[in-house]
């Protein structure tokens, strides 16, 4: 229980810093950060929604350049459509796996864990996407706490989205 109380006191501290900063790119860059240290994991990526498209493209992907997917492919697609938050420890088992991402990127993927981002009107704006938990596998907990972290940042990003539509 302690480490829960950690977590979130992490998270109260983090807002305070990103409420310091304009920029959108730095913003998410430490939003990826932030998620990484929550659940001590090697890779995180943000998937943002292109509603035009129907895509999910990541708007930061540590690690690797830009990927689309389709709103239906993969666990993220499956993520963005159910809007159910997903622990995945053995990808590879998993038929929605993309494997051919982690070909290209020469990544091997050992776990992850997708949480959706909703807007104010609880519509899917985004995936949280993250990769190989540090010693070990992705576990319930690191779900409660990246969905309380997804629903702490998610105003944030709204707004940023919205102000650059404008």
């Amino acid at each position: 229980m302690a480490a829960k109380a950690d977590s979130y006191k992490k998270i109260a501290e983090f807002g305070k810093q990103l409420l310091q900063d304009s920029s959108l790119d730095h913003a998410l860059s430490l939003i990826v950060e932030q998620a990484k240290d929550l659940v001590d994991a090697d890779r995180c990526s943000i998937f943002m929604y292109d509603k035009e498209a129907d895509m999910l493209w990541t708007k930061l992907a540590d690690g690797v350049g830009k990927i689309a997917i389709s709103t239906t492919s993969g666990i993220a697609g499956d993520t963005f459509t159910t809007g159910e938050a997903q622990v995945v420890n053995a990808p590879y088992e998993d038929k929605r796996f993309l494997a051919g991402i982690d070909k290209k990127s020469g990544y091997e993927t050992r776990n992850m864990i997708t949480v959706p981002i909703f807007d104010s009107q609880r519509k899917v704006i985004g995936i949280f996407q993250l990769l190989n938990k540090n010693g070990g596998n992705f576990l319930e907990e690191d779900l409660k706490v990246l969905t309380f972290f997804a629903n702490y940042i998610s105003g944030t990003l709204e707004l940023s989205f919205l102000m650059k539509e404008k």
